[in-house]
């Protein structure tokens, strides 16, 4: 099979013109299901009260994490994971004060399918 050409994704052909920077993509992000949202706007409400009783690298962590949470967010599904297991890593940390966190992360990636 020679000169077959075979695209996944996105393809752009551009022929001249100057300044040219990149693609404008207009694609909504996918909805999140009401579950989802309402299981990470917990979580999140949980770990701004844990931020002030971690290090000051676990407090990073979470400041990291926060953003890429957000329901709102467009980030990949595997970067959402990511952040949760990382924020599960300082909760974990922080003894029984992390146990909350740590079980609403692990129910936050049930729901996604990664677990």
């Amino acid at each position: 099979m020679t000169n077959d050409n075979f695209h996944l994704g996105d393809n752009v052909n551009m022929y001249g013109g100057t300044n040219n920077t990149g693609i404008i993509k207009n694609a909504a992000p996918a909805a999140m299901a009401p579950e989802v949202r309402s299981a990470i706007a917990a979580l999140t409400t949980q770990l701004r009260e844990l931020r002030a009783e971690v290090s000051p690298l676990g407090a990073q962590t979470i400041d990291e994490s926060l953003p890429v949470l957000a329901p709102d967010s467009v980030v990949q599904p595997q970067v959402r994971a990511r952040a949760l297991m990382a924020v599960a890593g300082v909760a974990a940390t922080a003894g029984a004060l992390g146990v909350p966190i740590v079980e609403a992360v692990n129910g936050i990636l049930q729901l996604l399918g990664v677990q």
